[in-house]
Parts: C-alpha cells; sequence; structure tokens
C-alpha cells in the first residue's frame, strides 16, 4: 500500500494539476491539517526536478495564505471559544502572562515552527489569538516557510537522483522517519504549551 502511495504521488507530480493539489495541501495544513505540504513537495521535485522552484514557490505563498487563514481562526474564535473557557477555569490572569511572553518573542516562535515538524497551524492559531503583529507574523512567516521549501526543494534539485533511489529503496525506514518528525512535532506542542 506504502509503494501505490509513493507511486500515485509520483506520477501527480508530472500532472497539469499537480501544483493545485500541492497549494491545498499547504494552504489547509497552515490552519487545521495534520499532514505536511512536504509528503507532496518531496516526491513532486523527484518526479519533475526543473521545476524545483515553481514547486517552491507554490508551497510557501499557499502556506502564508494558510497561515493568515489559522490566524483569522485564532483572533475570531478566541473571543467567542477560549475567553469563556478560561474564564470558567479562573485562568485569564495566566492567558494574559503566556499572551505578552507571546508576543515579545513571536517572530521567533513563528520562524522556528516555520522551518521545524512543530505544526505551524498551532502557532498560526495562537499568533491570532494572543494578537501578534500582523507584520511580524507575515515577516516571519515568508522567511521561515520560504527558506523551508525552497532550501528543500532545491536540495531535491540538486541531488534528486540518489536521493530518489534512497526513497525508493527504503521506502518503510522513510516513512517511519516522517512519522516521527510528525508525532515528535505534535510531542513538542504538548509540552510547549
Amino acid at each position: 500500500m506504502l509503494r501505490k502511495l509513493y507511486d500515485w504521488t509520483m506520477r501527480l507530480g508530472e500532472r497539469p494539476g499537480a501544483m493545485w493539489a500541492l497549494a491545498v495541501v499547504a494552504f489547509v495544513e497552515s490552519s487545521v491539517f495534520p499532514i505536511p505540504p512536504d509528503v507532496l513537495l518531496i516526491p513532486m521535485v523527484l518526479a519533475a526536478r526543473a521545476k524545483w522552484w515553481r514547486m517552491a514557490a507554490v508551497c510557501t505563498v499557499a502556506s502564508v495564505l494558510g497561515g493568515l487563514a489559522g490566524y483569522g481562526i485564532g483572533a475570531l474564535l478566541f473571543d467567542a471559544v477560549g475567553r469563556p473557557v478560561l474564564e470558567f477555569y479562573g485562568q485569564t490572569g495566566t492567558f494574559e502572562t503566556f499572551r505578552q511572553s507571546y508576543n515579545e518573542f513571536g517572530a521567533w516562535i513563528v520562524a522556528g515552527a516555520g522551518v521545524t515538524p512543530f505544526p505551524y497551524k498551532v502557532i498560526t492559531i495562537a499568533s491570532g489569538a494572543t494578537g501578534l503583529d500582523m507584520g511580524v507574523f507575515m515577516t516571519a512567516s515568508v522567511l521561515s516557510r520560504g527558506l523551508r521549501f525552497f532550501l528543500e526543494a532545491w536540495l531535491l534539485y540538486t541531488i534528486g537522483p540518489p536521493v530518489r533511489h534512497f526513497v525508493e529503496k527504503n521506502l518503510g525506514l522513510t516513512f517511519t522517519a516522517f512519522l516521527v518528525a510528525l508525532l515528535g512535532g505534535f510531542v513538542m506542542v504538548r509540552y510547549v504549551f
């Protein structure tokens, strides 16, 4: 089954609608979806290496726009849902302390989540909920997501054939490493927040 999924993704990279699929996954991952766009970006670049820069650009733009949606979720739903829950439990003071420290280091928090396996959607929503300055949020998002996706795509373009051979030869190991990184990001959320 893993091989069929991998082959399907490789074929997707060569189809005309591939960029749209990548854009949709990158967008929803930044606000609600748990699977990062790297799952599509990596095999797409390996399948069509000459388009690496375009794929990285699509992934970056869609991810940042999805981050804005996550920011909106945090900003618009916090007062309606989050604040009443905090008030019920008498934790509004704790949140205000969190808000102040989050906004003090917000650019670094967003940038860190933008380039690591840490779930970016958690940071986009938290940024909206804490009222992180939109300019800070956008700058950190564009720089970190761009760095991540362009560097990843460029590396795959540069050393693609050996990487493709390794992935295809060790598909189970590669998939397991990806899952460990993904789950590690969610474990970080558990212990950071």
